[in-house]
């Protein structure tokens, strides 16, 4: 169950990092962070529930590598692959 969990919210941080920030009011800046806190109550407004332990889970156990989370874990950006 976790790793179909996992998979979900990848997608989803996919999805809203990559494509349409602007579906959960997100906005990214000039290189593409965006805030996690901002991220997690956007996406509690479309009904995804998140919290920083699982997006944390998630970025570390990508085998792609799709996400990267900022120094001083306060952001998350989607990496080109």
């Amino acid at each position: 169950m976790m790793k179909k969990e996992h998979n979900d919210v990848s997608k989803f941080l996919s999805y809203v990092l990559r494509h349409q920030p602007e579906a959960i009011g997100l906005e990214l800046d000039s290189e593409g962070w965006a805030s996690i806190d901002t991220l997690i109550a956007g996406a509690a407004s479309q009904g995804q529930q998140l919290d920083k332990p699982l997006i944390e889970a998630v970025v570390a156990s990508s085998d792609k590598k799709r996400f990267a989370l900022s120094a001083d874990g306060l952001r998350i950006r989607a990496v080109q692959g």
